[in-house]
């Protein structure tokens, strides 16, 4: 059996585990150590399997990992996110939609030092949910706006998958850091133009607030100094080339239990309890990583990256036609698998692809996980979406459904921007650091 067939065969096992809903991990592991072993026997497969652990956990880059989960879980505990959007709340006081505005401009500054959109969504529903359905907001919006606004967290800085995908496609994590800003920006202005035209296309879905006094107003924004402060600590001297990414995770993570020293809200049981949180969800992250690199590994050996590349290059398909194709293909795939499982799927195979017609592999990147954002809020799988509803059980998953779909809108819309103008994305990148 060549070792083509056998690559296919493994694709195949692999997508049948993971829709009967074996862990990702797992799925990816097993595959890829089987499929090694049918190729390069059980010696070397075991030499692999001994290996990649310690390679994955001994990684100096992957160390920003467990740091910005805990910069973010402080953060969030501290009460950080409930003051980030009871300032938001203020600064669009006054206007139709502002609550919704509000809370996508919140999402965003937790993004900003969280890095996850799952613990934006999660957050955010606490927090914004019931504040807008104080506020008279129709349940399609409101849930509609958290699970947009949640999607931030993996595009701004600083975003974990950014790091896993630096890291499988072997490139730079700062520039992947800057090249996210612009867009991220730019996405979250679609999102409030989509909030916008909901509140007067469907008036009785967004009330106008109460307006504040400016006094009031500017009390509550200036509240929102403690994310300024770390973000502006860590992403920002990190972008001023003051530290390296992983010292910029050290020092958002120490400047967060200071602030929320400072400021009293953080208790020994309340940090023990963040600590944990980060712990388990670095290993899960790490446990996913390995299995991924094995099936990369296996990957490799089959040559499948190398026969899409001299297929699609004898098909004679243009280079904008194979990203769309792409674009296309994960869209698809958003639909069934969770992002972090559909990036360490397909990258090995695809970004041989990519790099082979021209395209760069930091603007690739942006458009990755974009895709993986369609993927978080697209039904049925919607992970931002289950977020919500868990949070909040009471709304009806139908309603959540219905909710997202304007902002799917934008996000097509946005796609479409980042494929005719790449410089968006590697506008700020190649000003920072150069090509």
């Amino acid at each position: 059996m060549s070792p083509q067939v056998i690559g296919m065969l493994g694709m195949l096992a692999l997508l049948v585990l993971i829709f009967v809903r074996v862990p990702v991990a797992v799925a990816l592991g097993a595959v890829g150590f089987l499929g090694y072993a049918a190729i390069e026997g059980w010696q070397r497969a075991l030499l692999v399997l001994g290996s990649t652990p310690f390679d994955i956990a001994s990684g100096y880059a992957l160390s920003v990992v467990p740091l910005f989960i805990l910069m973010g879980a402080l953060a969030s505990e501290s009460g950080m996110s409930a003051k980030l959007f009871k300032a938001s709340k203020s600064l669009f006081n006054g206007f139709r939609g502002a609550e919704g505005t509000a809370t996508i401009c919140a999402c965003a500054g937790f993004a900003a030092v969280c890095g996850s959109s799952l613990a934006t969504a999660a957050t955010m529903s606490r927090i914004a949910i019931p504040e807008m359905r104080a506020c008279g907001y129709d349940d399609r919006l409101s849930t509609g706006v958290v699970a947009a606004g949640g999607t931030l967290g993996i595009l701004l800085p600083p975003s974990i998958i950014f790091v896993i995908y630096a890291v499988i496609a072997q490139q730079s994590i700062l520039k992947l850091f800057a090249a996210g800003l612009v867009p991220g920006l730019v996405l979250m202005l679609l999102y409030m133009a989509v909030v916008g035209v909901m509140a007067v296309a469907r008036p009785d879905w967004a009330q106008r607030g109460e307006r504040l006094p400016f006094g009031r107003r500017l009390r509550d924004i200036v509240q929102m100094w403690e994310i300024a402060v770390l973000f502006g600590a860590s992403i920002g001297g990190m972008y001023a080339g003051l530290f390296s990414p992983t010292e910029a995770a050290a020092i958002g993570a120490f400047g967060a239990v200071v602030l929320a020293a400072i400021t009293g809200r953080m208790s020994p049981g309340r940090f023990w309890k963040c600590v944990m949180q980060s712990v388990q969800t670095t290993a899960m992250l790490f446990f996913i990583m390995i299995g991924a690199f094995l099936f990369s590994y296996f990957i490799v050996q089959t040559q499948l990256p190398a026969s899409l590349v001299v297929l699609v290059r004898d098909a004679g398909l243009s280079p904008f036609n194979i990203m769309l194709a792409l674009v296309a293909i994960y869209v698809v795939l958003g639909c069934f698998l969770d992002g972090i499982g559909m990036m360490l799927v397909t990258v090995p195979i695809f970004f041989p692809l990519v790099v082979k017609n021209g395209f760069d592999p930091v603007w690739f990147g942006v458009i990755l996980v974009t895709l993986m954002e369609v993927g978080l809020i697209h039904p049925p799988v919607g992970m931002n979406l289950f977020v919500i509803r868990a949070a909040i059980p009471d709304i009806s998953l139908r309603a959540v459904y219905l909710g997202v779909v304007p902002f799917l809108a934008a996000q097509a819309i946005f796609i479409a921007l980042l494929l005719t103008f790449p410089r968006m994305a590697l506008w700020l990148p190649t000003l920072l650091y150069g090509h």
